[in-house]
């Protein structure tokens, strides 16, 4: 199998990070591509018509993306337990809400990014940070204790988010205000497979 990704992309380091947790490594061949939302690569464009990555080329069947699916049939492919049915509302919960806090972070950066200075919208910026932040801040308040014992999705993506946040976004100072969910994000970066997906 192919997974068709950038390492920047926070929705590809969840799949990245769960190859290793799970040791699939030797399954699933990394394959960097460049595109961009105005110039989509034709090898993504032939696996996921919106152009969008991480897409997962499977040996047998058609190619898959969204990283949710990719991360869950990757985890049932390994026989792994990263969803447990015991916590399965908890843990998907918990990995929308990361991918919620990746759609407002890669949108700023997008915004900065892809549109002329004299174009871009600071309301809309601003909209999209409230929107990271509100959702930051619910995990600290709300979702902490979900964030401990054993290794799950919900766990990977919210690291993968804060990460994120920290690479394009580090000004923002998401940890001022979210002193638990901080020094858990502190802990869980230091897991080899979060340092070795570091982009």
């Amino acid at each position: 199998m192919q997974l068709l990704m950038s390492p920047a992309s926070p929705f590809v380091r969840k799949v990245r990070v769960l190859l290793r947790e799970i040791d699939l490594l030797e399954q699933v061949e990394e394959v960097n591509v460049s595109t961009t939302p105005l110039a989509s690569d034709p090898t993504v464009l032939a696996a996921n018509p919106i152009g969008k990555i991480p897409a997962l080329i499977r040996t047998n069947g058609p190619a898959i993306y969204d990283s949710r699916v990719i991360t869950r049939f990757l985890n049932d492919y390994a026989g792994a337990t990263l969803y447990p049915a015991g916590r399965i509302w908890d843990v998907l919960t918990l990995e929308a809400t990361a991918d919620a806090i990746m759609d407002a972070a890669l949108s700023m950066t997008y915004e900065a990014r892809f549109r002329s200075e004299e174009m871009q919208s600071k309301d809309w910026l601003e909209a999209q940070w409230g929107k990271a932040s509100r959702t930051i801040a619910a995990v600290n308040d709300r979702w902490i204790s979900h964030l401990s014992g054993p290794l799950n999705m919900g766990q990977i993506g919210i690291a993968c988010a804060l990460s994120y946040v920290d690479l394009r976004h580090d000004a923002r100072q998401w940890r001022t205000c979210n002193a638990d969910l901080a020094a858990w994000h502190g802990e869980f970066t230091k897991r080899d497979s979060m340092i070795a997906t570091a982009p």
